[in-house]
């Protein structure tokens, strides 16, 4: 096998799979004085060269670590402070809770180079049993939870730290895709009863026939609000991330426009001509720096919980206690899709990333759109056969 040294940056060569490896030397045996040496691997010489570079420059400074020391701990720690991506905030988090809570607890104290695929399936099967100390987690939460580490030790294999990414075959169990509940035409009736007089009737009742997300709506802003074009432009989201609420983009970045009915508008305008009252009323002590649409009566924006909290006790109050706020997103969708919009629009208005994703959601028919198309078929036979008939 050809053997290169590149510019004097260490021994490189190209190894029978077509695989590159460069060996670099980290000191010397102190029972043997000879040199320890350890290997780092990639797809290209370039790609070795640059991993080899940045490794004699952790060594030269003394922030080295033996990859074949370096537990599956350390290097989680080091891969969320320098590996993490262009990610959100709250993504960070959310990865930096599934690494403390978790992977860490589980297999945290493993040697990253000892780590292999049968340990990390029987961490994965032990967190989907449970244990005395730890609730069973879901087969969703188990993905997640593989999907972190899986991008961890991806990184892992890149700098060089061990050859292969032993979550890759692991066996991930079966999500079953959880049944939407959207309110049907009676418990829409009874739902807008019952919000009549509540603090948060307009919140409830422009969600309910926008489809927007909880953080959407509540972190809506009248610069998105056109009133005289009748469009609102959904470009973020109030969403709370480390105890303190913040406006973000929203989810995947996807900035979209709905055209809402004329009946949602005229609410709208209603709103901002009481919100402008309160703003007279509370003088100085106004507070609404974000604009937004909905804030109580000194312009503060509303909390996520307390809004889900009135909105549990209401679906109780009419019988449809397993309901949950996310639900009225749902209704708003069956809606649609019932009045004779098409997947495509339905999509564009939720802000979906693809049609197929609505499509696999809402594809399926309700008895009431399923008695329709009889209907309209039952009509087109008549026609046919009287027309054959004459």
């Amino acid at each position: 096998m050809p053997k290169r040294n590149a510019h004097g940056s260490g021994t490189i060569r190209q190894r029978k799979d077509g695989t590159w490896e460069a060996r670099y030397t980290v000191g010397r045996d102190p029972g043997t004085g000879k040199q320890v040496q350890k290997s780092i691997y990639g797809k290209t010489q370039s790609e070795v060269l640059v991993k080899l570079q940045a490794v004699q420059h952790d060594i030269n400074t003394g922030t080295y670590t033996d990859p074949t020391k370096m537990t599956v701990g350390q290097w989680l720690d080091e891969w969320l402070e320098d590996y993490p991506g262009d990610v959100k905030e709250r993504t960070l988090n959310e990865y930096k809770g599934v690494v403390a809570h978790r992977i860490k607890p589980g297999i945290g104290n493993v040697k990253l180079a000892d780590l292999n695929t049968q340990s990390i399936q029987r961490f994965y099967n032990t967190c989907l049993r449970g244990t005395k100390d730890k609730k069973a987690i879901s087969a969703k939460t188990t993905r997640n939870l593989h999907g972190v580490l899986h991008k961890a030790l991806e990184q892992a294999v890149d700098l060089g730290y061990i050859r292969i990414n032993p979550a890759t075959k692991c066996k991930l169990p079966r999500v079953e895709k959880p049944e939407i509940k959207p309110l049907d035409d009676s418990h829409i009736s009874a739902f807008l009863q019952a919000i009549s007089g509540n603090r948060f009737e307009l919140v409830f009742t422009v969600d309910l026939f926008t489809g927007m997300r909880q953080g959407e709506i509540l972190g809506l802003s009248w610069k998105s609000v056109d009133l005289k074009d009748g469009t609102i432009t959904i470009n973020q989201q109030l969403q709370l991330i480390k105890g303190q609420y913040k406006i973000v983009p929203t989810k995947n970045d996807r900035i979209r426009k709905i055209t809402p009915a004329p009946y949602i508008m005229q609410l709208l305008r209603q709103r901002k001509a009481r919100q402008a009252a309160d703003q007279l009323r509370a003088g100085t002590a106004w507070d609404n720096p974000w604009k937004l649409v909905f804030t109580d009566e000194l312009g503060k924006h509303y909390a996520r919980q307390t809004v889900y909290g009135n909105f549990k006790r209401i679906v109780r109050k009419i019988g449809i206690d397993e309901s949950r706020f996310h639900d009225l997103r749902h209704s708003y969708a069956v809606a649609s899709l019932q009045s004779g919009d098409d997947i495509k629009t339905l999509q564009e208005n939720l802000g979906h990333h693809a049609a197929g994703f609505t499509l696999d959601i809402y594809g399926h028919v309700s008895e009431k759109m399923k008695q329709e198309s009889s209907q309209r078929m039952e009509r087109y036979i008549k026609s046919v056969t009287t027309e054959n008939k004459a």
